[in-house]
């Protein structure tokens, strides 16, 4: 088990994963549980990358300019063949934490639906270097990312050990929200938080456990929007 973790930021891994466990692809959630939340930030007309695939956000939801990108080639080649007549969607083979292939600006929004936690437990379990491959993921995120973009990032991970991470990596505006990680495509009667609406949060996480309770059984969605400012400095000159 502790071979397999470390072993989640190498592309080896990923290779041999897909290859023996062929299938859908989509981390966490699927796309139309995710929907209310991404079309009340995401524009359709944006251009989007997304850095754990979401071939639903076309399908289903209208979307006309989606890159996806993956560390395996196995997975990619694979979704450019299930795909090869749908050309809204796109595939590369990229390291989320190196995207020079992209110019700066080019997306509106960046999805990340587990790529961050798999480098954090990645790294994590195997050496001390987890913060400063997670701080480059994020910077080049921030990077591709235009003026006021957003990036949604879909995790287990609680505020407690994401917020802090985010805030220091560059200059975001961050709002948070929580789906149960159970959620179907049919909607609750009871849901445990209205996916919309957004969780109060200040600037140590402490009032999302006074509004959620402890270790409430959800994904947490950040929407982390691009901001322009004095700080920002940080983000270009560490990104590149």
């Amino acid at each position: 088990m502790t071979t397999s973790t470390q072993a989640y930021g190498e592309p080896w891994y990923w290779d041999n994963r897909y290859s023996n466990e062929p299938g859908p692809f989509d981390w966490y959630q699927k796309y139309l549980t995710l929907a209310p939340i991404i079309n009340l930030y995401v524009p359709p007309s944006h251009p989007v990358l997304v850095v754990a695939f979401s071939e639903g956000m076309v399908v289903d939801g209208g979307y006309t300019d989606v890159v996806n990108i993956d560390i395996s080639s196995v997975v990619i080649e694979a979704m450019k063949t299930k795909h090869q007549d749908c050309p809204q969607l796109k595939f590369m083979k990229m390291d989320v934490r190196d995207m020079n292939d992209f110019q700066s600006g080019s997306f509106g929004a960046v999805i990340d639906k587990g790529t961050l936690d798999s480098i954090l437990v990645s790294v994590a379990m195997c050496g001390n270097n987890s913060r400063q491959n997670a701080t480059k993921m994020l910077e080049e995120i921030w990077r591709v990312l235009k003026d006021k973009g957003v990036y949604v990032l879909v995790t287990y991970g609680a505020p407690l050990y994401r917020l802090r991470l985010l805030q220091e990596s560059c200059s975001w505006t961050i709002k948070l929200h929580v789906i149960e990680k159970l959620a179907s495509e049919e909607k609750s009667d009871n849901p445990f938080w209205e996916l919309t609406k957004p969780v109060p949060l200040n600037d140590d996480g402490s009032s999302v456990e006074e509004a959620l309770g402890q270790n409430p059984d959800v994904h947490y969605i950040y929407i982390c929007t691009k901001e322009i400012s004095a700080n920002s400095h940080k983000c270009m000159t560490g990104a590149v």
